[in-house]
């Protein structure tokens, strides 16, 4: 058998593959003893090499096909590619080939397709999960999950999906082989994903060491945001081969790939924001050695596999190492050595609790969920739930997610419904996984600041017990990295960073569902209600006006008249706005402040700078009756819209200033999170005679 499943690795990856003993070890395991097995090896070893010999050989001997359960398309295609190379017929279920299915479930039936792959999220998708998931449990011949830290709450991208793994596990035929695999899980993890696998604590572990012998790792510790940059654009070409430049926001990702570009570097970024054409297009690029790099956030993650990527650069550390260690093994997998850099910055730590702050939500949210569903006479789609709870779209589902997986609510067609099921909310587990975040976090400063190893860091951290001493990082080498940049890079980051200006979308429409918040309003905002497109100096999340906004509008910060470079910065983004692509239809004819309870000095000195400069009456400030609006801007938007609507009062002095403004009014504020605020006081304005409102605004939540 052994000779046979080195005939297999050979069509899959040449002539001179040989499989390592503990590839053999699970393919035996799985193939002669039905067993489940974990893989935990670091990226590049061959895991998917053991899942498709274990296939070749099981279907040799009349096995149903192998299901792999995956984390992303991209990597879907990757392994289907792969597995075509040794004869495996693979085929993918996803919401892009619904019109595929019936073929692809025929295939399953007649035989001819041997491997099926899919997302965790179609598990529960409720005409998989009803109609085709059960006859395929029966008939799997391998379950495959792979990047299985996923699977745990303690992982470092934990998905509830992920969990309904044991549903599909249940459904198995007895004796039917199991795999799960993963470079990145610690003890704890590692421990979890087993249990999950077998409950009797029978699950085959084989964990091989984590080092990755091309990799060299290296922080280097610059003091600015445009110091980063102007390393960047100074080293960038001294990189070998084509890389990856990760950072912590899409804002930081789209300044990045713009500024690099400037200084004239083929280089594109990579969000989950870009539609899935422009994600795709922008890998093939780099695949075909296109770019010099692929300026990405999270989202290129496990599904991107470029082989000889030749290095890692983090601008910004990532919230753990464990993160940090999948995403730098991306690189060096075919070549000899590839670069790994680190070049943190004091903000990281505020976009690590941005984060955190929208783990699972607090019991009572979670109650008052469960409450909208219970009295509900049919299911409710999560558009229609908002309206009714004060939790954000992203927030809200992955809630519903973590509920069904706990046996709470169901997904049905038309939405959710409760089961009516006991829950308990785990406060305890849940707070022991805010301690193990917290930790991890203080874990990644101190592998910023290490004088050790840095690879042995790494791999202590994931609890590898054959961690030591790499020989090849700046700490084991005595190398560490020229900090310097040049004054003419210094200067163009410094003036890129400075631009200050931001267009912000106006809302257009109203949020679904508001009648049932008692809101009459729906559908399109109509054009005489509407605001303008607005500007703000620039995002809480920007690399370079970012540090001074959050500053200057964080919870607790005294309210004060804004400091001079920022009203300097007002001014230069009224003119920019002025003469761009997107101009205003006509020159503000006054000014007017939103009242505002936390910041009114800040505010109106911005509001009273921006009349003095521009001639232009300031006819006050609008009013806002009523308790503060609570939630804010975490609450979704069709809680946010209930929660201010028919709030705002438009004094005498700013309603008569109106009538004989006769042009637009340019509005003031500190920050745009929803936007509804501006989108409601416009409304008043314009109903009182303001021919448009131009919003304009300190920052951008996001």
């Amino acid at each position: 058998m052994r000779e046979r499943a080195e005939a297999v690795l050979r069509q899959l990856a040449g002539e001179q593959a040989r499989l390592r003993s503990d590839q053999w070890r699970a393919v035996e395991a799985l193939v002669t003893a039905g067993r489940r097995v974990l893989c935990v090896q670091r990226t590049g070893w061959g895991k998917s090499a053991v899942y498709f010999v274990a296939t070749a050989l099981l279907r040799a001997g009349g096995a149903g096909p192998t299901v792999i359960i995956s984390p992303l398309l991209a990597l879907m295609r990757n392994q289907v590619a792969a597995a075509s190379r040794a004869g495996i017929q693979a085929r993918t279920i996803n919401s892009a080939n619904q019109e595929e299915w019936d073929e692809i479930t025929g295939g399953i039936r007649s035989g001819t397709v041997d491997v099926l792959l899919i997302s965790p999220e179609r598990l529960n998708n409720p005409d998989f999960r009803d109609l085709i998931l059960p006859e395929l449990a029966a008939t799997t011949g391998l379950l495959v999950v792979d990047e299985a830290h996923c699977v745990s709450d303690w992982g470092h991208d934990f998905r509830p999906d992920y969990r309904r793994l044991r549903t599909f596990l249940a459904g198995l035929a007895p004796g039917t082989p199991v795999l799960a695999t993963t470079a990145t899980a610690n003890a704890r993890v590692v421990a979890d994903v087993a249990e999950q696998l077998d409950p009797a604590g029978e699950a085959l572990v084989l964990r091989g060491s984590l080092d990755r012998e091309s990799l060299r790792l290296a922080v280097a510790s610059l003091p600015t945001p445009a110091h980063r940059l102007a390393w960047l654009a100074d080293h960038l070409d001294q990189l070998s081969g084509s890389g990856i430049i990760y950072t912590l926001t899409v804002a930081a990702a789209a300044e990045t790939a713009t500024f690099l570009r400037s200084r004239g570097y083929p280089v594109a970024s990579y969000t989950g924001q870009d539609e899935d054409a422009e994600r795709r297009a922008a890998e093939a690029d780099l695949l075909d050695n296109k770019l010099k790099a692929l300026v990405a956030t999270s989202a290129l993650g496990m599904g991107f596999d470029k082989p000889d990527l030749g290095f890692v650069v983090h601008l910004g550390a990532p919230p753990s190492p464990i993160a940090y260690y999948q995403q730098v093994g991306r690189a060096g997998r075919a070549v000899s050595s590839a670069d790994v850099l680190l070049l943190p910055g004091p903000e990281d730590a505020a976009i690590w609790r941005y984060f955190a702050s929208l783990a699972f939500p607090p019991e009572e949210q979670v109650r008052a969920v469960l409450r909208v569903l219970s009295d509900a006479d049919r299911p409710l789609s999560t558009a229609a739930l908002e309206p009714m709870v004060e939790l954000r779209r992203t927030r809200l589902e992955l809630m519903l997610k973590v509920l069904d997986v706990d046996g709470a609510v169901r997904r049905v067609r038309g939405g959710w419904a409760a089961t009516g099921a006991q829950w308990h909310y785990d406060r305890e587990r849940h707070r022991r996984i805010a301690q193990a975040r917290t930790a991890e976090q203080a874990a990644m400063r101190e592998y910023a600041g290490t004088d050790g190893c840095r690879m042995e860091f790494l791999r202590r951290c994931l609890d590898d017990p054959q961690a030591g001493r790499c020989g090849r990082c700046d700490r084991c080498t005595g190398t560490p990295v020229a900090e310097g940049v040049s004054e003419p890079a210094l200067a163009a980051a410094q003036a890129f960073l400075g631009r200050p200006g931001v267009p912000v979308a106006p809302r257009k429409m109203w949020p679904t569902g508001l009648a049932a918040a008692g809101v009459p309003l729906s559908g399109r905002i109509p054009a005489g209600e509407q605001a303008e497109a607005g500007r703000v100096v620039g995002r809480l999340s920007d690399l370079g006006w970012g540090a001074r906004l959050r500053t200057l509008l964080a919870d607790g910060a005294p309210d004060a008249a804004a400091p001079p470079g920022l009203l300097a910065a007002v001014v230069e983004v009224l003119k920019a706005w002025a003469h761009s692509n997107d101009p205003w239809p006509a020159r503000p004819a006054a000014v007017v402040a939103v009242g505002s309870r936390r910041r009114p000095e800040l505010v109106g000195s911005v509001a009273a700078h921006a009349a003095t400069v521009g001639r232009l009456p300031l006819l006050g400030s609008v009013t806002a009756t009523g308790p503060p609006a609570g939630a804010g801007g975490r609450a979704n938007s069709a809680q946010r819209v209930r929660a201010l609507h028919g709030t705002f009062v438009l004094p005498p002095e700013v309603a008569a200033g109106l009538a004989g403004a006769g042009g637009p009014v340019l509005l003031v504020d500190d920050y745009v999170d929803s936007g509804w605020t501006m989108a409601l006081v416009a409304r008043e304005l314009r109903a009182a005679g303001a021919t448009a409102v131009l919003p304009l605004a300190l920052a951008l939540s996001s």
